[in-house]
């Protein structure tokens, strides 16, 4: 019987040798939890052990095939032993902590790494990442070249002030907008954007008045995300969205 492990690893303790991990078997059966860990996995060409993913890995295509174990926040221990994993690498904010901890009492070791959504500490995540998968070397070199990226990035010249709205996703008669604390918010502050929502914390929906109120320069949305609501002009008949200063204003973006 395999041993539990149910470890949320620190980026620090990982980057300075507390802990510590073996050689990946080749037989592995591995599932990601979280879009960025896919990614990461995926640019370390690490991703061969990968047999299941969650619903929030769209990236790269052949992961997105895999089969789905459910949302990242609302597993459940049922859906995800359907896969049989013998490992999971999990963002963060996987959960319910509840389920994790199940999944854990029954042999499958897991892998949260912590982060926060910021810029600076990616080359620290893929680094972390690197160590865990047998890829540290390769881990090395894409975070030094990641770093020298955003370094590269932080010396751009500022934009006017602009006030811009990242729409995460659409449900119902309301779009769901990224306030602070979010990656998307992050990004948003990297290219000189003020986040018109920024009051707010994580993904919220918001309606017709706080989009007046708030009125975004800009919106941004995914090329998933406006297909799902039905394209552009779906995308201006909600309620308030026509109201923005620059309703015409709108990138959307290959996620």
């Amino acid at each position: 019987m395999r041993a539990t492990r149910l470890i949320r690893h620190s980026l620090a303790a990982l980057l300075i040798g507390w802990l510590t991990t073996g050689a990946v078997l080749a037989s592995e059966r591995w599932v990601v939890l979280g879009g960025d860990i896919a990614e990461t996995l995926a640019a370390l060409e690490a991703e061969i052990n990968v047999i299941a993913r969650d619903d929030t890995v769209v990236y790269p295509p052949a992961m997105a095939e895999l089969p789905s174990v459910g949302y990242l926040r609302q597993l459940s221990a049922e859906s995800v032993l359907s896969v049989n994993p013998d490992r999971i690498l999990a963002a963060g904010h996987a959960g319910p902590q509840e389920v994790l901890e199940q999944l854990a009492a029954v042999g499958v070791s897991i892998e949260i790494i912590n982060a926060p959504p910021k810029l600076e500490v990616i080359g620290e995540k893929v680094r972390a990442v690197g160590q865990l998968t047998g890829r540290r070397e390769e881990g090395d070199v894409l975070a030094d070249a990641l770093n020298a990226k955003l370094a590269q990035l932080a010396n751009l010249p500022a934009l006017p002030t602009t006030r811009a709205m990242f729409i995460m996703q659409h449900s119902g008669l309301t779009p769901r907008a990224a306030g602070s604390d979010t990656a998307a918010h992050t990004a948003l502050e990297a290219v000189g954007l003020d986040n018109a929502f920024a009051e707010m914390r994580g993904y919220h929906s918001v309606g017709a008045e706080a989009l007046v109120k708030e009125a975004p320069d800009v919106v941004i949305v995914s090329e998933r995300g406006l297909a799902a609501m039905g394209g552009e002009a779906a995308l201006w008949q909600l309620p308030g969205m026509a109201l923005t200063p620059r309703a015409s204003s709108t990138i959307d973006y290959d996620q």
